[in-house]
């Protein structure tokens, strides 16, 4: 279970059988998406800011709707998944909008070995980090594919949500990162009833190590701000307080649910 090639498989395999069924979900909207609609939401808009003309490298960017939407804003966009139906899946969706937005499909730790080119940006938003084992090579990887002075954009769903059970009862998990969490769910978060079993093997990051693995990497922060929301309805027990903004509805505005950083390279 510890060794590389055999979580990547894993996850890999689980992404594989997700990328179909959230196609079809309402949760990704894809008619909509098709007819125009951004898939961004306004956290990292608004760390983005005017990205016209900007190279742009999505890491960990599933079917490409956000790669796609970023490109609709005159970037331009290289997204990379470690799911090779998700790439597949991109490629045509970039068909079908007339994106020119460019897919790769590996894992993001073996990136040089299929890209060479610097960004203006480096972009990855919600549920990644939680499938990288080692965010030193993660961080490293970002300040590589950065041009100096570029500029670091992510959102993410907060370690204190991590820390527990699915119902949000209770603590079931180790906020700090204390080796692989492997497990076996059915459905998924886009549609809970879906007739899916996903094997997968995952790991909690706690923020000091998120912030201490690009502090390392020459990375500076610039911002870093936390949410006491989750722009997508992908948890237990949530409840939509205003529209797009979901809480768990028993804890309230208690708890962090998303954080974002926003870092340059120096």
């Amino acid at each position: 279970m510890d060794s590389e090639n055999n979580y990547i498989e894993i996850n890999r395999q689980s992404w594989n059988k997700r990328t179909e069924v959230h196609l079809k979900s309402a949760f990704y909207d894809l008619d909509n998406f098709l007819k125009g609609k951004s898939s961004l939401n306004d956290i990292e808009l608004n760390l983005l800011g005017d990205i016209k003309g900007k190279s742009v490298l999505h890491l960990q960017c599933h079917f490409g709707q956000d790669s796609i939407s970023l490109g609709r804003l005159g970037a331009d966009v290289t997204g990379v998944d470690l799911s090779d139906k998700s790439i597949d899946s991109a490629k045509q969706l970039a068909k079908q909008t007339d994106s020119n937005a460019k897919f790769i499909c590996c894992n993001i730790y073996d990136l040089p070995e299929h890209l060479n080119q610097k960004f203006d940006i480096v972009f990855t938003t919600y549920g990644t980090i939680g499938w990288l084992p080692d965010l030193d090579r993660w961080a490293k990887i970002i300040s590589k594919f950065l041009k100096p002075g570029g500029k670091f954009v992510f959102a993410e769903f907060h370690s204190v949500v991590w820390m527990f059970d699915d119902h949000f009862e209770k603590i079931g998990y180790n906020y700090f990162n204390s080796g692989p969490i492997a497990e076996t769910q059915t459905g998924t978060y886009a549609d809970r009833d879906a007739e899916l079993t996903l094997s997968g093997v995952s790991w909690n990051h706690g923020i000091s190590e998120v912030l201490n693995s690009l502090i390392n990497n020459g990375l500076e922060i610039n911002s870093f701000d936390e949410y006491d929301y989750s722009p997508y309805n992908c948890f237990e027990k949530t409840v939509e307080f205003e529209p797009g903004k979901f809480r768990i509805k028993h804890l309230e505005n208690k708890i962090p649910m998303v954080y974002s950083i926003c870092t340059t390279k120096k």
